[in-house]
């Protein structure tokens, strides 16, 4: 066999094989032989047909198996003997193939980068060590209160923290702002507009020119679209609004008490104070552990550059902008918006999908060197857990991940946590204490 690697770009190579005539007709040979044996021709028991009828009933079957069988074969030696780490399958172009002849094809195959492993121990991490105080349980109890409140209408001026309700029509240069951007409907005219008097409410600059204003009077408010405005056509240009208060709504909130606990289920306001602070204190924790693992493996990522397979990267775009647009999907986004922004989601896709698979070949590096391997039973632990958590029956989960080669993706994740934890376990720790947000 002779085989020849050419270097087409960084993490592909043209890998060109021949193998020799004999080796070919060997091949067809004992392929034909196998076909006889169970060769079903009329006047012949199974078996027995003549090799030469043989052929020719079933020549484009055996011509295929012994392509599959040769090419196959060869193509693997031709990677050992190389020491080529393909990734993925070939593009396999076949150059020359038949009966007495050299066996001559071409693979042009996507490869595993060439990097020095960076020194992956005693890295760098900030670890806050912030705890959960009596003044987080009294913020969050204030946040539940709020989903309880109550809007009253009241015979005075707007305040601070008040809802106004509002009739307006909105124009850009004197002309109406739909001239500008047709979408902008709403923006344009509205009537029993609930604005909340809070900075930043609505437009910039808008809730906050209503205060001290009654029911019934009106007020020209200007605004300046800010430059991240969702309404591109409208942002940076200023804005005036003709504005008829309708009515003004106080807040008011329930007391926070032991009936105001009994609504969320609580024995009384001791208890619910209990069960928030458990609630924050495993949020607090989620979020300073996801800090640390970000710290880490943005510092990892950090530490070297080598190219990346370009079909690997473009791949993992695809699947980066697929839960992008699932998950927008999901929070209710119309596909239209999704249609317009589909440049920037490509963009943030592609940043995305080139650290994921960098960093999947940092891990395999890693967990090879430190020997870290995954066992099959911690394999169907996570898949039993995941199915559980699914409400799936176990047995169908399984079918739907070999579908979608998921369990080798379930083999990835856990060797993905254990590398992580290597990495915490021979980190530099800082300790630092965060403001409470």
């Amino acid at each position: 066999m002779n085989i020849t690697v050419e270097t087409l770009a960084p993490c592909k190579k043209l890998v060109r094989v021949e193998l020799d005539a004999k080796l070919v007709d060997e091949t067809f040979a004992t392929i034909t032989k196998n076909f006889q044996k169970s060769a079903a021709l009329p006047g012949f028991r199974p078996g027995k047909a003549p090799l030469p009828m043989v052929v020719k009933k079933y020549d484009a079957e055996i011509k295929d198996e012994a392509k599959r069988q040769l090419i196959g074969d060869s193509y693997r030696k031709a990677l050992d003997e190389k020491k080529i780490n393909a990734i993925g399958y070939p593009d396999i172009e076949e150059i020359q193939f038949e009966r007495g002849q050299s066996l001559l094809f071409a693979a042009t195959v996507e490869t595993a980068p060439e990097f020095e492993l960076p020194e992956y121990k005693g890295l760098p991490v900030k670890r806050d060590n912030r705890v959960v105080v009596d003044v987080d349980v009294d913020r969050a109890l204030e946040l539940l209160a709020r989903q309880q409140v109550k809007f009253e209408t009241v015979a005075r001026e707007v305040r601070d923290g008040d809802v106004a309700v509002v009739n307006y029509t909105g124009t850009v240069e004197g002309k109406p702002i739909t001239d500008l951007a047709p979408t902008a409907k709403g923006l344009t005219e509205q009537k029993n507009f609930w604005v909340d008097v809070i900075p930043d409410s609505f437009i910039p600059g808008f809730a906050l020119q209503l205060k001290d204003a009654k029911a019934g009077d009106k007020r020209t408010v200007n605004v300046e679209f800010p430059a991240d405005f969702v309404t591109k056509e409208l942002a940076t240009l200023k804005g005036v609004y003709e504005v008829e208060v309708v009515e003004v709504k106080e807040k008011i909130l329930p007391a926070i008490d032991d009936a105001f606990a009994k609504s969320y289920g609580a024995e009384d306001l001791a208890k619910l104070r209990e069960g928030v602070r458990r609630d924050l204190e495993s949020e607090l924790k989620a979020s300073q552990e996801k800090s640390i693992r970000n710290q880490l493996l943005g510092g990892l990522l950090g530490k070297v550059t080598f190219d990346l397979p370009e079909a690997v990267v473009a791949q993992e775009t695809r699947n980066v902008v697929y839960n992008i647009v699932q998950e927008n999907s999901k929070r209710g986004v119309a596909r239209e918006l999704i249609e317009q922004q589909k440049d920037q989601i490509y963009s943030a896709a592609a940043s995305s999908a080139k650290d994921r698979v960098k960093l999947s070949f940092l891990v395999q590096r890693i967990a090879a060197k430190e020997g870290i391997q995954v066992s099959q039973d911690e394999v169907i632990h996570r898949v039993q857990a995941l199915a559980t958590a699914y409400q799936i029956p176990v047995e169908k989960f399984i079918k739907d991940l070999q579908k979608r080669n998921g369990v080798n993706e379930i083999y990835e994740q856990i060797a993905h946590e254990k590398v992580v934890r290597l990495l915490e376990q021979n980190a530099q720790f800082e300790e630092v204490t965060s403001v409470a947000g």
